[in-house]
């Protein structure tokens, strides 16, 4: 067939390079549909998303609906006349959109569907220890994250990947797999593949909510090694979070860049052990921590170094079990 019409459906960074790349591929982007622009940072500045920052650089028609179930974006969309939706990093489409295309609308997604369905499938990988993820591309239906798969790649996690250098990994890869994917569609050379089917017999599936603040705070009881998955899972964003509590005053202090140790067994959970000036370790469920970058509230991410010379540690507990 001749080259599909196409339209692009994303927000943030996590999009740009799929975007980019079927531009590269000298596909044709009649539309880009993103979030609207909004006030952000202390100065309430508006700002506009990726996607739509990268659509108006590269003079692509662009679309900022409020409401996707607004009849005149809907109009909109269908005048367009797509063969394909792309949708990466987006919101929920209503049935009345994704049902427009001739060909059919397809979403990227950062994990091995059917496993990690939802919002924040990097993230929980990597809390839950996982070595391996990867990239899928599904057709839209109904429901969230449960379409028919397209293709699938797989990606393997480091022992020391974050959910930050994850999340630029399979941001790349996504790339070219909804390159590879339009292609295929734009053919018709492609089978589908009912997540049903790769289910097990006795195997779980887990889950990948969005992570709020409140999920963020560290419970130094568990074992080493999951203490340290769930601070590398939520490093940089939104960041794995103690208290400190120094006298009568309370500190929200995210914890960055840290290691594993395999000795100071001695320590109990929660227990700082500290020189007061070039490292700061704390105890957990079995060893203990290294910290090596952290941020106290209201201030910059810094060395512990740096942190230590502002930050008298003694005489500071941390609170367990304190959420915000």
């Amino acid at each position: 067939m001749a080259t599909p019409r196409i339209i692009f459906m994303g927000t943030p960074e996590f999009a740009v390079p799929s975007l980019g790349s079927l531009l590269i591929n000298d596909f044709n982007i009649v539309g880009v549909v993103s979030a609207p622009d909004k006030p952000a940072g202390r100065g309430l500045k508006i700002q506009r998303s990726a996607v739509a920052e990268y659509a108006s650089e590269n003079l692509l028609k662009l679309l900022q609906p409020a409401d996707l179930n607004d009849p005149s974006f809907i109009e909109q969309v269908a005048g367009l006349k797509p063969d394909i939706i792309v949708v990466v990093a987006f919101r929920k489409l209503p049935e009345k959109i994704w049902k427009i295309p001739k060909i059919g609308t397809f979403n990227l997604h950062a994990s091995l569907l059917p496993q990690y369905r939802g919002a924040a499938p990097i993230h929980h990988a990597i809390i839950n220890g996982e070595t391996t993820t990867g990239l899928t591309t599904f057709l839209i239906d109904d429901n969230i994250d449960t379409g028919k798969i397209l293709f699938r790649k797989k990606v393997n996690i480091a022992a020391d990947d974050s959910a930050g250098n994850m999340h630029d990994k399979l941001m790349r890869e996504g790339a070219k797999l909804v390159v590879k994917t339009v292609k295929a569609l734009a053919r018709g050379n492609y089978k589908t593949i009912d997540q049903s089917s790769l289910i097990g017999d006795n195997e779980t599936l887990k889950k990948a909510p969005k992570i709020h603040s409140k999920d963020c705070f560290i419970n130094w009881e568990m074992a080493n090694s999951d203490v340290y998955n769930f601070i590398r899972g939520l490093y940089p964003r939104p960041g794995a979070r103690t208290i400190f509590m120094k006298g009568s005053k309370n500190y929200t202090v995210k914890i960055g860049k840290c290691r594993c140790l395999k000795q100071y067994e001695h320590l109990k959970p929660a227990q700082i052990n500290s020189d007061g000036k070039t490292y700061l370790r704390i105890g957990t469920g079995g060893c203990a921590i290294d910290i090596e970058r952290l941020q106290i509230e209201g201030r910059k991410l810094m060395h512990v170094s740096e942190f230590l010379r502002g930050f008298d540690i003694k005489e500071t507990l941390i609170i367990k079990g304190l959420q915000a």
